[in-house]
């Protein structure tokens, strides 16, 4: 069965990456086309190819790069061009990247706090962008009430640092909140044009395991996060879901 669409993912690793793009990957699941999207092109290329081991019959390519605007925008022009994905529109684009900053506020340095806000926020603004931008290519412009289907889901991975932060993570905070703030912002201006925005706060642990830690509640498997995002990518313009609070069931909250 070929697939049904085309979902890109960027920040995909072995646990989390691995689970969204396995089961929006799987043809009995998603059916869609994945573009992956990382900084290192081995550990990329070993993804990839432990994905088509896992899913035969699925179709995963890799697309190296960081979030720089120059290289992203060359990412998607090489999507758009890549002979696996002829014919298929977006339907699911999702920013999964991580990041992480720890320092006492008074040995922070201007660049050394600035530096997530360029690459993890201003990262996030070219992939919406971008994404966005295919949508509308892939979709038309019309809106909802011009009679216009949803164009698609553009979800951002989020973690509870962007709505409560902790002393010495100063610049995670801001970093997390930002692209939270960005994620409203287009939901509020995306969502009558048909493109659902939505914002998830993944708080625990997520492995790529079935195991004890994850029968019980401890962890979160990368499969049911895969479930989550491709039920939100499913969802229909009469119930859009915006922020999603994603936890194990031991997670203290």
């Amino acid at each position: 069965m070929p697939p049904s669409g085309l979902a890109i993912l960027i920040g995909a690793g072995p646990a989390t990456g691995a689970g969204i793009a396995r089961i929006l990957g799987h043809p009995q699941h998603g059916n869609l086309a994945v573009a992956l999207l990382a900084r290192r092109p081995e550990a990329l290329d070993e993804l990839v190819g432990n994905l088509r081991s896992q899913v035969p019959n699925g179709v995963f390519e890799a697309f190296p790069t960081d979030t720089s605007p120059e290289r992203l925008r060359k990412a998607f022009a090489e999507i758009k061009s890549h002979q696996s994905f002829s014919g298929l529109k977006l339907t699911t684009s999702i920013f999964s990247v991580k990041n992480s900053a720890k320092k006492p506020f008074m040995q922070e340095n201007f660049e050394a706090f600035m530096d997530p806000l360029e690459s993890y926020v201003g990262g996030a603004m070219v992939f919406s962008q971008e994404s966005i931008k295919r949508f509308f290519e892939d979709h038309g412009e019309k809106t909802l009430a011009e009679g216009s289907e949803k164009k698609g889901t553009l979800i951002f991975t989020g973690t509870l640092g962007a709505l409560r932060c902790n002393s010495e993570f100063a610049s995670y905070g801001a970093s997390r909140a930002s692209v939270r703030q960005l994620a409203q912002a287009l939901a509020r201006e995306m969502s009558p044009k048909g493109i659902h925005v939505a914002h998830t706060i993944a708080n625990g642990r997520i492995t790529d395991a079935d195991n004890e830690d994850t029968r019980t509640g401890k962890h979160m498997t990368a499969d049911a996060v895969g479930k989550t995002y491709l039920w939100l990518s499913q969802q229909e313009p009469c119930l859009w879901t915006h922020e999603l609070d994603l936890r194990p069931a031991q997670e203290k909250f």
